[in-house]
């Protein structure tokens, strides 16, 4: 699910001349801010909710994208940013929402936050958000949206990792324009999610967490 907003941003421009320097503050074009959420259709839980407090920690990332602004690679070396639309968060801080929320729908688990409720909870879903940014093709004028999100299941108790997978997917997009790009990154993020939520319900060893 898509949720646009819109804010406005300011920016810091540096003037240079041949004897000063000086700044100016100067109010940008207002940004499309863009919200990846949970997936509309999830895995259907049967049985209630299991006895175990279920943590989602904030995926790991490198800084390129640990950012609210939304990526594309011109090149496997180069780095830009979309210059009319950022996202509502950093892009890890996102993805964790939209798990917590695909799991709070779900209703898999007695409890699911980003925090325990006492000093340490149950199981962990550790991960790492290792692509998440729009390939552009040599013609310029399409792409690909690529999202990879590396998962563990951890039991908090002792650390153990009671599961592992790898998610990715691969979106085209026809064309360049922002709509376009966001809505191929709505589409990898919604199928990876609910993936990802079917692989955690059946995952091997969840339920040997302590009640």
């Amino acid at each position: 699910m898509l949720r646009p907003l819109t804010v406005a941003a300011l920016a810091l421009f540096a003037l240079a001349g041949c004897s000063a320097v000086g700044a100016l503050n100067q109010a940008s074009a207002p940004l499309d801010v863009y919200e990846l959420r949970a997936p509309r259709s999830l895995p259907t839980t049967r049985g209630g909710p299991q006895g175990i407090d279920f943590i989602v920690e904030e995926p790991t990332a490198s800084g390129v994208i640990n950012t609210d602004r939304i990526l594309v690679r011109p090149s496997s070396a180069q780095v830009q940013y979309l210059p009319d639309a950022r996202w509502s968060e950093t892009a890890p801080a996102m993805i964790r929402s939209a798990l917590v929320e695909s799991f709070e729908r779900m209703g898999a688990f007695r409890y699911v936050g980003r925090q325990p409720l006492g000093l340490s909870g149950d199981v962990a879903l550790v991960s790492n958000l290792t692509e998440f940014h729009v390939d552009v093709q040599p013609d310029g004028d399409t792409g690909t949206v690529r999202m990879t999100l590396v998962a563990r299941l951890v039991r908090e108790d002792d650390a153990r990792i009671l599961s592992s997978r790898t998610f990715t997917r691969a979106v085209a997009v026809p064309d360049t324009a922002t709509p376009t790009i966001i809505a191929a990154y709505e589409a990898a993020s919604g199928s990876l999610l609910a993936e990802l939520s079917s692989w955690v319900l059946s995952a091997r060893g969840i339920a040997q967490a302590p009640s």
